[in-house]
């Protein structure tokens, strides 16, 4: 795929033409959070006119749309997952990560399979069933290339730890070509992740200087050379704080708008990091286009409303109140426990991360806070075992069918949880949560779910449906 083949639908003019020409009265407003609450989406336009809310009382009528929706969609399920961090080995100068080739004061590491395997048993260990794998981008024959990553996929799915596995490996991995992504369907991944960081080409080539990474269409088009060798589960982000917010939401808009018209199906997840202070970074504690906390809420709340069947993924760089303020608005998976380091969760973090943690609990922690407010942690992976994905996925998902599978799914695997893992007092709580949750079910959604628990009840493991 070449650099041209991204102008057409990455076009910044288009993108300040919509904002600039966004009609900000409260009629308008109206009558796009109406239109949210049929749960079909919104476009580039209705996003543009939810961008320019200031008003108080329009927030707050955007928030109450976003919970409407949220909730509806996915209930009280929150899915919980772990980045799994296997090098730090980057040969990019990115000018907010610690990792970046010029920081000559961080060790480099590339885990051997042993240590993945340590790392991975430790997390499996705290609970975990879903991982994902981050690798720094510095591939090379000395490191053993890319054959170094599908080693490291092979070994942790190799990992058992008394009656514990990982059961879905997602990654996050530089851009590849074709045959390689191949090699990762192959290898058995589930979501194939990658941040364009900033669409804003001018800030791209400011922040990249070195590396790959430099080749702002060479990333641009990842996605779709992911989905043109069979990953139709992929996910997208920005790196907010680098470039106006305003501009990178209608840039994600004209991005899943591209592969909803080339592949018939757009991103299955994407993740809304903000910048946090990185070792070696001046740029990370001067972020040139910070956005604050509301702001940062009226993201979610507008992605929730713009793509209402995505997955919106909200990791541990925030901090653990603002986490708690963002879970009705729209996210519907968050990471717990994380470490950023290679080697972090066996060996402790004796080495700078890629950045700042917000949220330092661990897994046993947020999932009492989860469960006390009422969510549902959900370890499921049973969408990506059965082929539940891509197009499959938006099939049963649109008309609401997805949910006969993801209750019954999330309780069962949390009950799991809560008997080989949890604290006595977030058993307690999770306990709680789930006999609420069985009453409000649909008769069909309560038979199957009370049906799976007895067999979990019983000693068995891994039940779905």
């Amino acid at each position: 795929m070449t650099q041209q083949q991204t102008g057409d639908w990455l076009n910044a003019g288009a993108v300040d033409d919509i904002l600039h020409g966004a009609v900000r009265d409260d009629g308008r407003i109206r009558a796009v959070l109406q239109k949210a609450r049929e749960l079909k989406g919104l476009d580039m336009a209705d996003v543009a006119a939810l961008c320019q809310i200031s008003a108080p009382e329009q927030i707050e009528e955007l928030f109450a749309t976003a919970r409407s929706v949220k909730e509806q969609i996915y209930g009280h399920r929150m899915v919980l997952f772990a980045p799994l961090y296997i090098s730090n080995v980057c040969g990019n100068e990115c000018t907010y990560c610690a990792f970046r080739a010029s920081n000559k004061a961080l060790p480099r590491t590339a885990l051997v399979m042993d240590g993945i395997k340590r790392d991975t048993a430790e997390l499996i260990r705290q609970g975990h069933k879903r991982l994902l794998l981050v690798a720094g981008e510095g591939y090379s024959a000395a490191n053993g290339g890319f054959q170094y990553v599908l080693d490291a996929i092979a070994a942790v799915y190799d990992v058992t730890d008394a009656t514990g596995n990982i059961r879905r490996l997602n990654v996050n991995l530089a851009p590849l070509e074709v045959e390689e992504f191949r090699q990762l369907k192959q290898a058995g991944i589930g979501t194939y992740q990658l941040f364009q960081e900033t669409y804003h080409r001018p800030t791209y080539a400011t922040v990249h200087t070195a590396g790959r990474k430099r080749d702002y269409d060479w990333r641009a088009t990842a996605l779709d050379r992911a989905m043109h060798a069979g990953i139709d589960d992929v996910g997208m982000g920005v790196l907010f704080g680098l470039h106006d917010w305003r501009f990178e939401l209608l840039s994600l808009m004209q991005h899943i708008a591209h592969l909803e018209e080339v592949f018939g199906v757009g991103c299955h997840t994407i993740s809304v990091p903000r910048i946090e202070p990185a070792d070696h970074s001046d740029l990370s504690l001067a972020p040139p286009a910070a956005v604050s906390d509301l702001d940062f809420k009226k993201i979610i709340a507008i992605l929730r409303l713009a793509v209402p069947y995505t997955g919106l993924i909200l990791s541990t760089r925030e901090s653990a109140a603002i986490r708690r303020e963002c879970y009705a608005l729209g996210v519907s998976q968050i990471s717990a426990g994380s470490r950023t380091n290679p080697g972090g969760y066996s060996e402790g973090e004796n080495t700078a991360g890629q950045f700042q943690l917000g949220d330092h609990r661990s897994l046993d922690e947020v999932v009492h806070e989860l469960s006390a407010m009422g969510f549902i942690p959900s370890f499921c992976t049973a969408c990506y075992r059965l082929g539940r994905t891509g197009q499959d996925f938006m099939d049963l998902a649109k008309p609401g069918l997805i949910k006969l599978k993801c209750d019954p799914n999330a309780v069962t695997t949390f009950q799991e949880y809560l008997i080989d893992y949890a604290s006595e007092s977030a058993r307690c709580d999770g306990e709680k949560a789930i006999d609420c949750e069985l009453s409000g079910m649909s008769a069909k959604a309560r038979k199957t779910s009370e049906r799976m628990l007895a067999r979990i009840r019983d000693g068995r493991r891994d039940v779905y449906c």
